[in-house]
């Protein structure tokens, strides 16, 4: 396997998965990686559509530190853990995010939009009543946004998370017809001296890409983009590296010829 460090998981601790964090951890050194960072799912003023779920995206730090250092003393001589999270990111919460980033020594931050002006595009609602085209675009905007908001992240994940839940998908999707806001998002990324995820959640939404697109990894590489982490997203055991065989030829091809690790916030660069 060329690519052996998932930066991308979730355990029970995030509000959208019931897998216990030890099952994934045993799942992880079956496969033979050696390592994996948890980014457990932080999303303050989540807009939920179920009054049940109210605050199942607010992470319990503590019971999730505490967990986690149990693993990782438990599996220390089998696999690398690291201690992440993945912010939902939105322009209001700066300041929360800010001081919430500082509160606890994480390894790695994915920033991440999972609302969009208070929509989550996973709902058929952000859609209604336009055009995936109009849906793509005021969802990309939002991340400039937010980028210019908050900025204490490693990474920004699935870039166009939006095309997994569009009502065509990626039928007519491309980074040319999106680059005039594309480009000012990647810019502002490298400007602040942050990264990408490639993402191959992607693979479980029947997309032709991951997430980014292959066009928006190479625009990022020929701006200079160097910092590029691979997830899974995995919910669930058999999700955790799917597609990582995949994502090492498409990295390959966009030009990288190393993926990110990150421990203790600091990159470290593994060949392909």
């Amino acid at each position: 396997m060329a690519i052996t460090a998932d930066y991308h998981l979730h355990s029970s601790f995030s509000g959208d998965s019931h897998t216990p964090m030890e099952e994934m951890v045993l799942k992880g050194i079956s496969l033979g990686l050696n390592t994996m960072c948890f980014t457990e799912h932080m999303d303050l003023d989540y807009v939920y559509s179920n009054p049940e779920d109210e605050g199942i995206f607010e992470l319990n730090t503590d019971s999730y530190l505490y967990d986690f250092i149990g693993c990782k003393e438990k599996y220390a001589k089998k696999i690398r853990l690291l201690f992440g999270v993945e912010l939902g990111v939105q322009p209001h919460l700066k300041r929360k995010l800010a001081v919430y980033a500082k509160s606890y020594d994480f390894d790695f931050i994915i920033a991440s939009s999972h609302l969009c002006n208070g929509k989550d595009p996973y709902y058929p609602s952000f859609f209604e009543g336009r055009s995936d085209e109009e849906a793509y675009r005021e969802y990309f905007l939002s991340i400039l946004e937010n980028i210019k908001a908050f900025q204490n992240f490693d990474v920004y994940g699935h870039l166009d998370y939006v095309v997994r839940y569009g009502k065509t998908k990626d039928a007519g999707y491309c980074y040319e017809k999106y680059k005039d806001i594309l480009d000012p998002i990647l810019e502002a990324i490298l400007e602040a001296e942050k990264g990408i995820e490639i993402n191959t959640g992607a693979i479980n939404y029947g997309l032709r890409d991951l997430n980014p697109c292959c066009d928006i990894l190479k625009r990022y590489r020929e701006l200079g983009g160097e910092i590029i982490t691979v997830g899974s997203d995995a919910h669930r055991p058999n999700a955790l590296a799917k597609g990582f065989e995949r994502a090492a030829e498409i990295l390959k091809s966009c030009g990288f010829k190393y993926y990110t690790v990150f421990e203790k916030r600091i990159p470290e660069f593994c060949r392909i």
